[in-house]
Protein backbone atom coordinates (compact mmCIF):
# COMPACT_ATOMS: atom_id res chain seq x y z
CA UNK A 1 0.00 0.00 0.00
CA UNK A 2 1.30 3.40 -0.66
CA UNK A 3 1.86 6.04 2.02
CA UNK A 4 -0.28 8.69 0.46
CA UNK A 5 -3.38 6.02 0.83
CA UNK A 6 -2.07 4.68 4.42
CA UNK A 7 -1.74 8.31 5.16
CA UNK A 8 -5.40 9.16 3.79
CA UNK A 9 -6.55 5.43 5.87
CA UNK A 10 -5.07 7.13 9.07
CA UNK A 11 -6.57 10.68 8.89
CA UNK A 12 -9.98 9.19 8.36
CA UNK A 13 -9.30 7.15 11.40
CA UNK A 14 -8.53 10.13 13.48
CA UNK A 15 -11.64 12.09 12.33
CA UNK A 16 -13.69 8.85 13.32
CA UNK A 17 -14.78 7.55 10.02
CA UNK A 18 -16.25 3.83 10.68
CA UNK A 19 -15.27 2.83 7.22
CA UNK A 20 -11.43 3.79 7.46
CA UNK A 21 -11.26 2.26 10.90
CA UNK A 22 -12.42 -0.63 9.37
CA UNK A 23 -9.91 -1.13 6.21
CA UNK A 24 -7.31 -0.50 9.11
CA UNK A 25 -8.34 -2.89 11.23
CA UNK A 26 -8.66 -5.92 7.99
CA UNK A 27 -5.62 -4.09 6.43
CA UNK A 28 -3.79 -5.58 9.93
CA UNK A 29 -5.63 -8.53 11.58
CA UNK A 30 -4.10 -11.10 10.11
CA UNK A 31 -0.18 -10.37 10.86
CA UNK A 32 -0.92 -8.62 14.16
CA UNK A 33 -3.61 -11.69 14.99
CA UNK A 34 -0.22 -13.73 14.79
CA UNK A 35 2.00 -11.51 16.72
CA UNK A 36 -0.73 -11.67 19.49
CA UNK A 37 -0.86 -15.62 19.44
CA UNK A 38 2.81 -15.71 19.86
CA UNK A 39 2.47 -14.15 23.21
CA UNK A 40 -0.81 -16.01 24.52
CA UNK A 41 -2.11 -19.27 25.20
CA UNK A 42 -4.86 -19.91 22.50
CA UNK A 43 -6.61 -18.09 19.49
CA UNK A 44 -9.42 -16.87 21.67
CA UNK A 45 -6.77 -14.87 24.22
CA UNK A 46 -4.92 -13.40 21.13
CA UNK A 47 -8.27 -11.96 19.86
CA UNK A 48 -8.90 -10.14 23.26
CA UNK A 49 -5.23 -8.94 23.02
CA UNK A 50 -5.86 -7.34 19.31
CA UNK A 51 -8.72 -6.16 20.38
CA UNK A 52 -7.79 -4.04 22.97
CA UNK A 53 -4.76 -3.15 21.07
CA UNK A 54 -6.96 -1.95 17.98
CA UNK A 55 -8.99 0.44 21.10
CA UNK A 56 -5.53 1.94 22.16
CA UNK A 57 -3.89 2.53 18.29
CA UNK A 58 -7.33 3.86 17.43
CA UNK A 59 -6.79 5.94 20.12
CA UNK A 60 -3.38 7.16 19.25
CA UNK A 61 -3.43 7.77 15.96
CA UNK A 62 -3.28 11.13 16.36
CA UNK A 63 -0.11 10.64 17.47
CA UNK A 64 1.57 8.77 14.98
CA UNK A 65 4.09 10.80 13.16
CA UNK A 66 4.69 9.46 9.68
CA UNK A 67 8.54 9.09 10.41
CA UNK A 68 8.90 5.59 11.53
CA UNK A 69 7.10 1.87 9.62
CA UNK A 70 3.67 2.50 10.44
CA UNK A 71 3.29 -1.46 11.06
CA UNK A 72 6.01 -1.40 13.25
CA UNK A 73 4.44 0.87 15.57
CA UNK A 74 1.59 -1.46 15.14
CA UNK A 75 3.40 -4.53 15.94
CA UNK A 76 4.92 -2.63 19.19
CA UNK A 77 1.32 -1.35 20.86
CA UNK A 78 0.56 -5.44 19.73
CA UNK A 79 3.30 -7.13 21.84
CA UNK A 80 2.99 -4.44 24.66
CA UNK A 81 -0.91 -5.32 24.69
CA UNK A 82 -0.07 -8.95 25.03
CA UNK A 83 2.51 -8.11 28.00
CA UNK A 84 -0.24 -6.20 29.61
CA UNK A 85 -2.71 -8.79 29.66
CA UNK A 86 0.46 -11.65 30.09
CA UNK A 87 0.65 -9.21 33.22
CA UNK A 88 -2.92 -8.82 34.33
CA UNK A 89 -3.12 -13.33 34.13
CA UNK A 90 -0.10 -13.52 37.11
CA UNK A 91 1.10 -10.93 39.23
CA UNK A 92 4.73 -11.49 38.52
CA UNK A 93 4.26 -13.42 35.46
CA UNK A 94 8.48 -13.00 34.43
CA UNK A 95 10.06 -13.26 37.50
CA UNK A 96 10.36 -17.50 36.82
CA UNK A 97 12.81 -19.53 36.88
CA UNK A 98 10.87 -22.61 37.57
CA UNK A 99 10.46 -25.61 34.79
CA UNK A 100 7.64 -25.16 33.24
CA UNK A 101 7.01 -27.93 30.33
CA UNK A 102 3.49 -29.44 29.54
CA UNK A 103 3.66 -32.25 26.68
CA UNK A 104 0.08 -33.37 25.90
CA UNK A 105 -0.60 -37.22 25.74
CA UNK A 106 -3.13 -36.77 23.50
CA UNK A 107 -2.27 -37.88 19.74
CA UNK A 108 -4.21 -36.95 16.37
CA UNK A 109 -3.96 -39.17 13.61
CA UNK A 110 -4.17 -37.64 9.80
CA UNK A 111 -3.17 -38.18 6.41
CA UNK A 112 0.08 -36.23 5.54
CA UNK A 113 0.86 -35.35 1.86
CA UNK A 114 4.08 -33.31 1.33
CA UNK A 115 2.90 -30.02 0.18
CA UNK A 116 0.79 -29.80 3.94
CA UNK A 117 3.47 -30.21 6.15
CA UNK A 118 5.28 -27.36 5.77
CA UNK A 119 2.20 -25.99 7.15
CA UNK A 120 1.87 -28.04 9.96
CA UNK A 121 5.27 -27.78 11.16
CA UNK A 122 4.71 -23.80 11.48
CA UNK A 123 1.40 -24.64 13.25
CA UNK A 124 2.93 -27.24 15.65
CA UNK A 125 5.77 -24.54 16.50
CA UNK A 126 3.28 -21.86 17.23
CA UNK A 127 1.54 -24.34 19.39
CA UNK A 128 4.56 -25.34 21.34
CA UNK A 129 5.34 -21.47 22.23
CA UNK A 130 1.90 -21.64 23.76
CA UNK A 131 2.32 -24.48 25.90
CA UNK A 132 5.43 -22.59 27.37
CA UNK A 133 5.06 -20.52 30.66
CA UNK A 134 4.33 -16.89 30.11
CA UNK A 135 7.63 -15.78 31.24
CA UNK A 136 9.48 -18.22 28.66
CA UNK A 137 6.99 -17.37 25.83
CA UNK A 138 7.15 -13.83 26.12
CA UNK A 139 11.09 -13.22 26.85
CA UNK A 140 11.54 -15.88 23.55
CA UNK A 141 9.14 -13.75 21.45
CA UNK A 142 10.80 -10.40 21.72
CA UNK A 143 13.88 -12.18 22.58
CA UNK A 144 14.28 -14.41 18.91
CA UNK A 145 11.37 -12.68 16.99
CA UNK A 146 11.61 -9.10 17.90
CA UNK A 147 14.70 -8.75 18.46
CA UNK A 148 14.73 -7.23 21.59
CA UNK A 149 18.04 -7.28 23.36
CA UNK A 150 18.23 -9.30 27.56
CA UNK A 151 18.69 -5.59 28.44
CA UNK A 152 16.04 -4.33 26.77
CA UNK A 153 13.70 -7.34 27.56
CA UNK A 154 14.89 -6.39 31.60
CA UNK A 155 14.33 -3.18 31.21
CA UNK A 156 10.46 -3.84 30.04
CA UNK A 157 9.63 -7.01 32.27
CA UNK A 158 11.74 -5.31 35.19
CA UNK A 159 13.55 -8.65 35.47
CA UNK A 160 17.20 -8.31 35.99
CA UNK A 161 18.91 -9.29 32.46
CA UNK A 162 20.32 -12.95 33.84
CA UNK A 163 16.69 -13.75 34.28
CA UNK A 164 16.02 -12.58 30.62
CA UNK A 165 18.77 -15.04 29.49
CA UNK A 166 17.93 -17.82 31.85
CA UNK A 167 14.52 -18.08 30.86
CA UNK A 168 15.26 -17.62 27.10
CA UNK A 169 17.52 -20.31 27.35
CA UNK A 170 14.79 -22.42 29.14
CA UNK A 171 12.33 -21.35 26.83
CA UNK A 172 14.23 -22.93 23.47
CA UNK A 173 15.04 -26.18 25.70
CA UNK A 174 11.32 -26.61 26.48
CA UNK A 175 10.27 -25.91 22.88
CA UNK A 176 13.20 -28.72 21.54
CA UNK A 177 11.27 -31.19 23.98
CA UNK A 178 7.71 -29.81 23.26
CA UNK A 179 8.38 -30.18 19.35
CA UNK A 180 10.30 -33.65 19.27
CA UNK A 181 7.23 -35.08 21.16
CA UNK A 182 4.97 -33.20 18.33
CA UNK A 183 7.16 -34.44 15.60
CA UNK A 184 7.69 -37.72 16.74
CA UNK A 185 3.55 -37.86 16.54
CA UNK A 186 3.54 -36.53 13.48
CA UNK A 187 5.80 -39.01 12.04
CA UNK A 188 4.08 -42.28 13.74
Amino acid sequence: MEKEQLKKIIDGCVAGNRYDQEQLFKMFYGKMLAVCMRYTKDKDSAQEVLQEAFIKIFDKLKDFDFKGSFEGWVRRIMVNASIDATRRLKRQPFRTDETYLFVSDETEEFEIDEQDLTSIKAELALEAIQELSPAYRTVFNLYAVENYTHKEIAELLDISEGTSKSNYSKAKQNLKKILEHKFVKLHE
